[in-house]
């Protein structure tokens, strides 16, 4: 089903020029300790350490419209290695304990060997600070914009760098106010600063740059990217391209207040994988749906109705 579900998005908001690919996770607050995976850490969901378990999903978006691809529930070191606590949860014999990192790159490897049309791998410091994530995209000649850490390094001009220190020797004259995207308020306006980085990869047809984006009334609120993309690209498209990030953001929205993906009382590894592919089909069709309306076609042309049945 999950491969369907991937097959199903890719059919129907795929779009070569437009797609990408978007790696973030969301918590689930739980109480107790039964519940697979569960523990006391920090959520973006609450904002603080809560009682939880934290699943890491991929989504797709294009011109056409957004939806999730695949997911992996992440299974903690406390977790992974208690016999006990495994058997209970049903947890498979195979499954060992990874960083979410790696969660990340398994769920992409299957994009990729499916062949899912997207120019570009977006995800957060917590997936960009991994250089070997980074490697794992760079190796497969996939580019991409990361967010990561102010202290990051980077080679430049023949020596290492903290980002933020390259950043601070930044002339005012390299920034430049870029939308990074339609919002539920507007444009989000930003003002976004970028450098080309002299590394080894200046003699081959790719570049990496550091990206810089500040609040326009806050211009101490920054945030930093690592990009990696073909020679020419435009700093203002490396900004728009960060900003696709935020739409995995409005999936995770939609599918918790929509197709109840947070809303589920099971506490074993089959019952949480089964209920979170249900509801991310749940919501791959409503965005299809909603992305068929906004363009004024014939959901039956399309073959919505008989594509993918939901129980229920």
């Amino acid at each position: 089903m999950r491969d369907d579900l991937r097959e199903y998005v890719v059919e129907h908001l795929g779009d070569e020029e437009s797609g990408v690919l978007i790696v973030d996770e969301t918590g689930f607050l739980k109480k107790g300790n039964k519940s697979v995976g569960v523990g006391r850490r920090y959520t973006g969901t609450a904002g603080k350490k809560e009682n939880c378990q934290i699943g890491v999903f991929l989504a797709y978006a294009s011109e056409k419209g957004s939806a999730f691809v695949d997911r992996e529930l992440y299974l903690p070191g406390d977790w992974a290695g208690d016999p006990n606590r495994r058997a209970e949860a049903g947890v498979p014999e195979e499954v060992r304990f990874a960083t979410k990192g790696q969660l990340a790159r398994v769920m992409l490897g299957r994009a990729f060997e499916a062949k899912v049309p997207a120019r570009w791998v977006l995800a957060d410091s917590i997936y960009g600070a991994d250089s070997k994530f980074r490697t794992f995209l760079e190796e497969r000649r996939k580019h991409y914009v990361l967010a990561v850490h102010k202290t990051t390094r980077v080679w430049h001009a023949g020596r290492h760098y903290q980002m933020k220190t390259l950043a601070k020797e930044l002339p005012e004259v390299h920034w430049n106010r870029v939308s990074a995207g339609l919002g539920s308020k507007g444009e989000r306006l930003y003002d976004w600063a970028c450098l080309e980085l002299e590394d080894e990869l200046s003699q081959t047809g790719t570049r990496r740059w550091l990206l810089l984006r500040r609040g326009i009334e806050e211009p101490d609120e920054q945030t930093f990217y690592l990009a990696y993309a073909p020679a020419g690209t435009s700093p203002e498209g490396l900004a728009r391209t960060a900003g696709k990030r935020w739409r995995i953001e409005e999936c995770f929205e939609e599918a918790k207040g929509e197709t109840g993906l947070d809303e589920y009382e099971v506490r074993k590894w089959e019952g949480w994988h089964r209920h979170i592919t249900l509801s991310l089909l749940a919501h791959a069709y409503l965005s299809v749906l909603g992305s068929v309306a906004e363009g004024g076609q014939d959901a039956g042309k399309k073959g919505l109705s008989n594509r993918i049945s939901i129980p229920g």
